[in-house]
């Protein structure tokens, strides 16, 4: 993998050749251009129009270009969201992160609608001839990832993209593909999983130069299936605990907006056998574990061999996202971070991304800015290289949700350093956990599809929970809430959900700041962490962590019933203060 520095075009070295530029503005796929906004506009203008991909599925794709300059561009790819298409970052809005503002910055953008959505056989009337199998193959890396991968080598041959200023982002499922694409740089990888390296079809060698990925996952085995474990190879040892609220939304969305395999016909995107098979729940057999495999191997990046040099990359995660928290991006940030402690990987992080997050409009602007200059600096070579490598910017969590403005920013050399201090409080008694216990109402209130986590809800102690906390001395925890207990475990399936909250004693209420869960394992002692979170405490209120075993629909309730008796409950909070000094 290259880090994107800008080749020396010349004959007497070993150098990437650049197509000589032609005497008329390109024709991206052979579709006409025209004038809008400031750029150019080059619309896929009819199902006939769309562009084969390497497997032959037909692609719905759009290209804005400068509105002046005959290429090759550097050349940015976006990538829509999960039920999108490529109408998603059109212009003008979302401001500050759309294809036309791009192009009136000199890129060339390519917007393509993911195989499976949109007019790239998504629509039940876009299925023509082509799209026997165009079906969603939920991000995986020989199929979404090598579609964009294929666009983009086509381009380089009709002269519209450098083939050495090659950029992707996208948010969440466009995202998925990015981190991919990102850790795939110079290589593709065939249906039959074998990776091979990436040319245009006249032998031109490609790599990405730069990746900006906003709420991505990195597994996404673990990502719907949860086990507590953030190690890189632990996503089903032992199986996790499925986000039950998500994946039945993420399900209804690809049914009704998208081409979903039949049943059993593909078995590397067989999403319906997938989702009825974990929605049977545990026991969970060799079945499951290989469903997972399949999942985690292609679908995510982990997996994936970094044997070259780094692909300058941008990982924007959410403190309150709910589906793919912070401890997503930061994986493959700390894999990056132990190749090389130079390699050229930053952190964006807030209160941002999918629900519960409030994603404050001045926050997103900030990182925008931050985005924007890193593709200046790795694409256009436009001065420095962007965030620092390593560096985090961070915004905490506010309310109202409506606020513009989140807490900070806060900024840090690494993750590590976000964090100066910490408080820990315990609870060394025993209590008891059940299957049975906590408040099923309250669970309900806190789906993470409609919880507002700026409204308080009555503070109480359910029943069958387990609780520790500790007086605010005025507080920001910014971080990864570790939960550690000593445990005895009777039953079948157990797990337990914790939930940190912020008492109020004036009122009696609590807000939700963070939450996580853990598969339990036969075993005297428990270590998780929570999905992470940045959040400031009053002095005077109370911060309390409460474990529970069943808090559906955030996390789907086992089956069968068990209890856990809990001793020795000891919570840490990784802490912006600074400790206080202690007298000589």
């Amino acid at each position: 993998m290259r880090l994107g520095l800008r080749f020396l075009f010349c004959a007497a070295l070993l150098c990437v050749p650049v197509p000589v530029a032609s005497a008329a503005p390109p024709a991206p796929f052979g579709h006409a251009c025209t004038p809008r906004d400031g750029a150019l506009f080059c619309p896929t203008a009819d199902d006939a129009s769309r562009v084969p991909s390497f497997d032959g599925v037909p692609l719905d794709v759009d290209v804005w270009l400068p509105a002046t300059g005959d290429g090759p561009f550097p050349t940015v790819t976006m990538m829509h969201g999960f039920g999108g298409s490529k109408q998603d970052f059109q212009g003008p809005k979302p401001a500050g992160y759309n294809a036309m503002e791009l192009a009136r910055k000199g890129y060339a953008v390519v917007l393509p609608s993911a195989r499976g959505f949109g007019r790239s056989c998504g629509v039940p009337d876009s299925r023509t001839a082509g799209c026997e199998r165009g079906w969603i193959h939920l991000d995986d890396q020989r199929y979404e990832a090598r579609d964009v991968q294929w666009l983009l080598a086509k381009l380089v041959d009709q002269l519209v993209a450098r083939p050495d200023e090659l950029g992707v982002t996208g948010i969440s499922y466009g995202a998925g593909t990015t981190m991919q694409l990102a850790l795939l740089a110079d290589r593709i990888r065939r249906p039959d999983g074998v990776t091979e390296s990436w040319q245009s079809p006249d032998g031109v060698p490609l790599h990405i130069a730069a990746a900006w990925a906003r709420w991505p996952w990195t597994d996404l085995a673990d990502a719907l299936q949860p086990n507590g474990r953030l190690g890189l190879d632990t996503y089903a040892s032992p199986v996790g605990v499925e986000i039950e609220a998500y994946v039945n939304a993420l399900y209804g969305v690809a049914n009704t907006t998208g081409f979903v395999a039949p049943l059993g016909v593909d078995p590397g995107a067989d999403l319906t056998g997938w989702n009825q098979r974990l929605a049977k729940g545990e026991p969970y057999g060799a079945d499951v574990r290989a469903l997972l495999k399949q999942i985690h191997t292609y679908h995510g990046v982990l997996g994936l061999p970094i044997d070259k040099e780094i692909t300058p990359l941008l990982i924007q995660s959410g403190w309150t996202d709910d589906l793919f928290p912070v401890g997503q991006g930061l994986r493959v940030y700390d894999l990056l971070r132990q190749k090389s402690k130079t390699a050229p990987v930053a952190l964006q992080l807030g209160d941002l991304g999918h629900s519960r997050a409030a994603n404050h409009s001045a926050d997103i602007a900030a990182f925008n800015a931050q985005g924007l200059a890193f593709f200046e600096a790795r694409l256009k070579h436009a001065g420095g290289s962007g965030p620092a490598p390593g560096s985090v910017t961070a915004y905490t969590q506010t309310c109202p949700k409506s606020a513009t403005h989140g807490g900070g920013p806060y900024r840090a050399a690494s993750f590590a350093a976000l964090a100066r201090g910490e408080l820990v409080f315990r609870h060394k008694a025993a209590q008891r956990v059940t299957s049975s216990g906590g408040d099923a109402g309250l669970s309900q209130k806190l789906s993470p599809l409609s919880v507002d986590q700026c409204k308080g809800v009555a503070d109480d102690v359910a029943r069958g929970t387990a609780i520790a906390s500790v007086r605010s001395p005025g507080v920001t925890v910014i971080g990864m809430p570790h939960v550690r207990a000593n445990v005895a475990v009777t039953g079948h399936n157990a797990l337990l959900v914790g939930r940190l909250w912020d008492v109020n004693p004036a009122t009696g209420h609590q807000r939700l700041v963070d939450r996580g869960v853990v598969r339990l394992r036969s075993r005297k002692t428990v270590s998780f962490d929570l999905n992470g979170s940045a959040y400031k405490f009053a002095r005077g209120h109370q911060i309390k962590l409460e474990l529970l075993g069943r808090d559906s629909p955030t996390y789907r309730a086992a089956n069968g019933t068990f209890s856990v008796t809990v001793k020795q409950l000891r919570v840490a909070l990784p802490t912006r203060e600074r400790p206080p000094k202690r007298a000589p």
